[in-house]
């Protein structure tokens, strides 16, 4: 098992956010859907942003050849609004916790294995 963790400013963020080219670089339409339904939007992008790097951390940590960028990760949300990590072409076991305030942001993932998806060849 590997264990990524990262914790970010909501403020810096929401300054990030004014800008939609950031947005669409970094997060997914998926992503950017289910945040822009909150009145607390900001916080919602710092969660994801902060689950972002925590997956890369993990990942690194296991494999130096992880060469995937943060819109490539999605953070999503199961009919419980319990978060997940989904990486196209990825079969990923591991356990995602993230938490907010008005202030920051932090996100806790464990991954367990990982292998390639294989349902399309």
């Amino acid at each position: 098992m590997k264990t990524g963790i990262d914790i970010v400013e909501v403020k810096k963020i929401k300054r990030h956010i004014s800008k939609k080219n950031f947005i669409l670089k970094i997060f997914s339409d998926r992503e950017i859907n289910y945040c822009e339904k909150f009145k607390n939007k900001a916080e919602r992008y710092s969660a994801k942003f902060a689950a972002k790097e925590a997956v890369i951390k993990a990942f690194k940590s296991d494999n130096n050849d992880f060469n995937f960028n943060l819109r490539d990760i999605e953070i999503l949300n199961n009919e419980n609004g319990a978060p997940y990590v989904f990486i196209d072409g990825l079969k990923i076991k591991g356990s995602l916790s993230v938490s907010h305030t008005s202030s920051y942001a932090l996100a806790v993932f464990i991954l367990e294995k990982y292998y390639e998806d294989d349902k399309d060849r």
